[in-house]
């Protein structure tokens, strides 16, 4: 309670900052104003596209495919092998007591649900209701099959960079544990000699983390939240559709975000491991009555969805343009080698990180595989996704108010809310440990952290971000520049980690828990 009172004494003279109108809209045009020729630059650089046939494809979606599938092949196809042990060690078969043999404390703060939950939650975000709209819009029904694809292949890059996480994270005297590709990166490149480097790139990544968190992690979050809030205007009435009513929005969410936050990893913890199982059962129980209502039509989806992706007779620039979104939107959505799951996972209280590597296999599967292709196919078998006129979000909204009328906009609002809620709460955890990577894990300097994201909350409600959406999305993909380079110099320790600790289970000498 001291802390929250402290949090709100610090925090609540923000609010009245920004109660006036003039004092928003000057502020909204000194950002547009000042920040997106910066935004353009840095999108173009971090986004440079090359064509192929026909059609332009980022870098930066390269980079991470290449690296998946490497790490796929690299691995023995861990993300096909690994995924029974994956569902074991969540379910607690293969999970560890608290004290190891010798009486000794075991590392870290949460289990292995936990830190999957928590990891969850900073992925499963508006992008698996508006993105995929987005990707199904311009690529057609055969993004679906891609965007499964690479979800798939993810799941392995997810492996390699969760189990370095916990593998080279930092013991605090505290007893909490700090960890991420910042650790990962200084400390095994100076192993091989190279810490020079090695610190570069780790530096670099904890920027990008801090201002990711602060733009794409928190401002658009709340901002497309602020937006589908106030699409229900004939509910919650005229007040909530102007700048006070978006205001007091962002005051509230911002409120809730701090009571949260303000306790760490384990407080974020217990809060996603209820919060992430019911917003992932509300829209996927969602969709299925969706699917259920057409169910006639299910062959014919399906049907539409196999020949967009495979069908190259009709058209190979049909087909790669599917293949470059689903790949695009998967990429985007799951967060597969950006390095960002491995900080909340570090965070496992386990002595073997090859078992939290196992455990963040689920990551994208749940993700991409589930919720993505959930929404993808409520577009394809209602057919909003051919509908013009309409774009992102509204797509969905329609393909529900189709089944559910007026109250499939409160379904898909409340999803909305909850989505964008669990990532600010794990991106603000992001932020947090790259923070203290750069400035040092300590308590003063972590509150001030915390209370620049939840000012930046209240920012991001009531401001027009529609210009800088472009630099949020640059600075969390460059995060994965630095992570890969990372993966690719670590990934043999990870394979023989992996062959040893699948040789203990065969062998007996690690035997189940429970």
């Amino acid at each position: 309670m001291k802390k929250i009172a402290l949090y709100l004494a610090l925090f609540c003279p923000l609010f009245s900052i920004a109660q006036e109108k003039s004092t928003l809209r000057k502020i909204n045009d000194a950002i547009v104003e000042n920040f997106t020729p910066v935004a353009d630059s840095v999108t173009y650089y971090f986004f440079y596209e090359v064509p192929l046939l026909g059609f332009s494809i980022p870098l930066i979606l390269i980079w991470l495919l290449v690296g998946a599938l490497f790490c796929t092949v690299y691995m023995g196809f861990v993300n096909i092998r690994g995924f029974k042990h994956a569902i074991q060690i969540v379910r607690g078969k293969y999970d560890f007591p608290c004290k190891k043999k010798d009486g000794t404390e075991v590392s870290g703060q949460v289990s292995h649900f936990q830190a999957l939950t928590a990891a969850l939650s900073g992925t499963i975000g508006l992008g698996n209701i508006t993105g995929v709209a987005v990707a199904i819009a311009i690529g057609g029904p055969g993004a679906t099959f891609w965007m499964i694809v690479a979800g798939i292949l993810g799941m392995s890059s997810k492996f390699v960079e969760c189990t370095l996480g916990v593998k080279y994270r930092n013991e605090n005297a505290d007893g909490s544990v700090s960890g991420g590709p910042m650790y990962y990166l200084s400390k095994g490149f100076a192993q091989r000699g190279m810490a020079r480097w090695g610190k570069v790139l780790a530096v670099f990544f904890a920027v990008m983390c801090v201002g990711g968190s602060l733009s794409g992690g928190n401002m658009f979050q709340v901002n497309q939240a602020r937006v589908q809030f106030q699409s229900l205007s004939g509910i919650f009435g005229a007040f909530w559709q102007g700048e006070e009513g978006a205001l007091l929005f962002g005051v509230i969410i911002a409120t809730l975000t701090g009571v949260v936050i303000i306790g760490g990893i384990k407080s974020i913890a217990r809060v996603t491991d209820k919060l992430v199982p019911f917003m992932c059962a509300l829209y996927v129980i969602s969709a299925l009555i969706i699917l259920a209502f057409y169910y006639d039509k299910i062959p014919s989806a399906f049907k539409l969805i196999f020949n967009g992706a495979l069908n190259f007779d009709a058209g190979i620039g049909g087909a790669v343009g599917a293949m470059i979104q689903g790949f695009k939107r998967a990429a985007f959505s799951n967060e597969a080698g950006i390095g960002s799951a491995a900080i909340a996972h570090s965070a496992v209280r386990t002595d073997e990180p090859i078992t939290e590597g196992l455990v963040s296999l689920l990551e994208p599967f749940i993700d991409t595989v589930v919720i993505c292709t959930m929404t993808a196919l409520v577009l394809v078998i209602t057919g909003t996704y051919n509908h013009q006129g309409i774009e992102g979000v509204e797509m969905t909204a329609q393909a529900f108010h189709s089944v559910f009328g007026a109250f499939g906009n409160i379904i898909l609002t409340i999803a909305v809310l909850l989505f964008a809620f669990a990532t600010m709460i794990t991106w603000s955890y992001y932020g947090l440990k790259s923070w203290g990577y750069l400035f040092g894990e300590n308590k003063y300097l972590a509150y001030l952290y915390k209370i620049i994201f939840c000012a930046f909350v209240v920012v991001g409600s009531v401001l027009s971000l529609n210009n800088l959406v472009g630099l949020s999305d640059a600075l969390i993909f460059a995060m994965s520049i630095p992570n890969m380079i990372g993966l690719y110099l670590m990934a043999p320790e990870i394979r023989r980690d992996l062959k040893d600790f699948l040789l203990r289970i065969k062998t007996g000498e690690i035997k189940p828990y429970k």
